[in-house]
């Protein structure tokens, strides 16, 4: 990606920098981007290859803020959604994204039970981004994820992430 515009948290950060390294990841998928923020690991799935890409947040500032990246990197729009998609019927995606999403113990609880539900009955894959928040280090979901990358974070990144150096992308595998 050559600009985003609206800061990316340390997970995302670390889940767009996966993808653009592993572009087979997301190669002809259909990508869900849940919690898109600015839309940056949304953006890096359509740059590698993406068949179709839904950018989620529920605030409509974030979509703005997605439109406004796709076309500083000469893409066309996403379609963004700003209806809360957790706990929803999934649309069959192939592939969703979650960065920095486990920032609070209810949010993280809904999280698990919804993702639990895509994988069972879409078989879809479920990549996660996260610095190491206490909230997701603690949360009974870790135990069903192998880590497949790890990055260091930025100094700026590290600043506003109260001083996490390094941030995380998981593969939640429910059968471990």
């Amino acid at each position: 990606m050559t600009h985003v515009y609206f800061r990316e948290h340390g997970g995302g950060q670390a889940l767009s920098r996966y993808l653009l390294d592993n572009p087979a990841v997301c190669r002809s998928k259909t990508v869900l981007d849940l919690g898109s923020g600015c839309g940056a690991s949304a953006i890096a799935a359509k740059l590698c290859g993406a068949a179709h890409i839904v950018s989620n947040d529920i605030d409509a500032v974030a979509a703005i803020a997605t439109r406004m990246n796709c076309e500083l990197n000469g893409l066309e729009p996403l379609v963004c959604v700003t209806d809360n998609m957790i706990g929803s019927e999934p649309e069959g995606f192939d592939l969703i994204l979650l960065g920095d999403m486990f920032y609070d113990e209810d949010l993280a609880g809904s999280l698990h039970n919804w993702l639990d539900h895509c994988i069972k009955s879409h078989g879809t894959q479920v990549l996660i981004g996260d610095p190491g928040r206490a909230q997701f280090e603690e949360h009974s979901i870790r135990r069903l994820l192998q880590q497949v990358a790890q990055f260091e974070l930025p100094e700026s990144v590290r600043e506003e992430n109260y001083g996490l150096s390094w941030s995380s992308v998981w593969c939640y595998r429910p059968e471990l």
